[in-house]
């Protein structure tokens, strides 16, 4: 079955939310998608949007999603591709789809001048650490910090 990656529609967003509860739930996360599909569009389809989705659909049925959004990096001094989520369902791994969305990341960001892409990954994601591995990465350590609505107002207050 001949996957295509094209770039999400908003037909794609009911379907983009269920891929997300999916994801969410693969990476050990807790994930409301009440309102999700509404917040989704404005922030793909407004003007000014900055998240880019693309979905891998394969027989006319969405099974993959990726997202990210070109953004700045202070050190380097330029912009580089943030791919913020890559998820594909269990029947459509190891086809090749995840490196056709990467690939396809990595040609937009060429295409727009920006030559360096950064992602992450959960540690016990062992499957999708395997995954990076082959595309070539470089590895940083780093520990992901998380605010949420409460704690930023408090911090803010602060």
């Amino acid at each position: 079955m001949p996957t295509t990656i094209r770039s999400a529609r908003t037909h794609d967003l009911s379907e983009l939310v269920r891929l997300c509860v999916e994801h969410a739930a693969y990476e050990r996360t807790a994930f409301d998608p009440a309102g999700k599909e509404e917040a989704l569009h404005r922030m793909l389809f407004d003007p000014g949007a900055r998240l880019v989705c693309l979905v891998a659909e394969s027989d006319g049925v969405v099974v993959g999603y990726a997202t990210y959004s070109v953004e700045c990096s202070t050190w380097d001094a330029d912009h580089y591709m943030h791919m913020d989520c890559l998820f594909l369902r269990p029947e459509a791994r190891n086809k090749g789809i995840g490196r056709q969305l990467m690939k396809t990341i990595a040609q937009e960001g060429l295409a727009q001048g920006v030559v360096r892409m950064q992602w992450q990954t959960p540690s016990f994601n062992v499957d999708a650490v395997r995954f990076y591995d082959r595309l070539g990465p470089v590895k940083k350590e780093k520990f992901r910090m998380f605010l949420g609505e409460e704690e930023t107002r408090t911090l803010a207050m602060s």
